[in-house]
């Protein structure tokens, strides 16, 4: 059974339509990777998912629920999922644990020790064990962005959300993010990634999706995709990427 089903979703800005006809499934423990040229719709695609863009028509079901219906609960919706921005939308002013335990605590009901409790165990997980009361803003790009997915984790999401999350980081930075990335994967973490790493896409996709102009031109597991796409589109971005 499906943890996420998308349904002929389209999606405009005025008469630009920028995401059209999209059908994606994606299984509990599944590592789906949206891969495409810049402004293909990939992480419009994500900010639908998540109900920070409405949709024009289609059927997007999270959990057995149709989470497009207008009087879904989007605050709860979204309390089940966990997205990770290319900005690290942090607060400043707070401190790297009270970054992780705000939202715990104050909308998911957490008692603060079991928040803070759960809070030293994902920034171990992230390898920040230590920073606990450093500011974001004295922390690397990587760092930060290390701290915006265990914040992101915090609170236990049955779907993690990544959108572009290593672009803005220093080469040197990538490496430790993806391997966080690989880390949570391994574990069963339910994830839907827009990226730009291929060789992530390649080893630890479960599903590789190719977007062109709105629509997800073809999908399937990587070896296919890497290794015998059947779209000539396809196989130009990829000699595009990869060479």
């Amino acid at each position: 059974m499906s943890l996420l089903q998308i349904d002929n979703l389209r999606k405009s800005y005025g008469d630009k339509v920028v995401l059209r006809d999209i059908d994606l499934s994606v299984a509990p423990h599944d590592v789906v990777c949206l891969i495409g040229a810049s402004g293909s719709g990939k992480s419009t695609l994500l900010r639908c998912v998540n109900l920070l863009e409405s949709i024009d028509d289609g059927q997007i079901t999270f959990d057995g629920e149709d989470i497009t219906d207008p009087r879904v609960d989007v605050q709860g919706v979204r309390r089940r999922m966990g997205m990770v921005f290319q900005a690290y939308n942090l607060f400043p002013h707070m401190t790297v644990l009270r970054n992780l335990t705000l939202a715990p605590v104050k909308v998911h009901g957490v008692s603060m020790d079991e928040a803070v409790s759960r809070a030293r165990l994902l920034l171990e997980r992230v390898g920040l064990s230590g920073y606990e009361d450093s500011h974001p803003d004295r922390m690397s790009g990587g760092q930060q962005q290390r701290v915006a997915l265990a914040r992101a984790m915090a609170a236990q999401p049955a779907l993690l959300l990544l959108d572009e999350v290593t672009s803005a980081l220093d080469p040197e930075l990538v490496g430790e993010m993806l391997g966080v990335l690989r880390d949570l994967a391994d574990d069963g973490t339910t994830m839907i990634l827009a990226t730009h790493e291929m060789a992530f896409a390649r080893d630890v996709a479960t599903k590789v999706c190719f977007l062109d102009d709105g629509a997800i031109l073809e999908s399937g597991p990587p070896d296919q995709i890497f290794g015998n796409p059947s779209e000539e589109r396809t196989r130009q971005f990829l000699r595009r990427v990869l060479n």
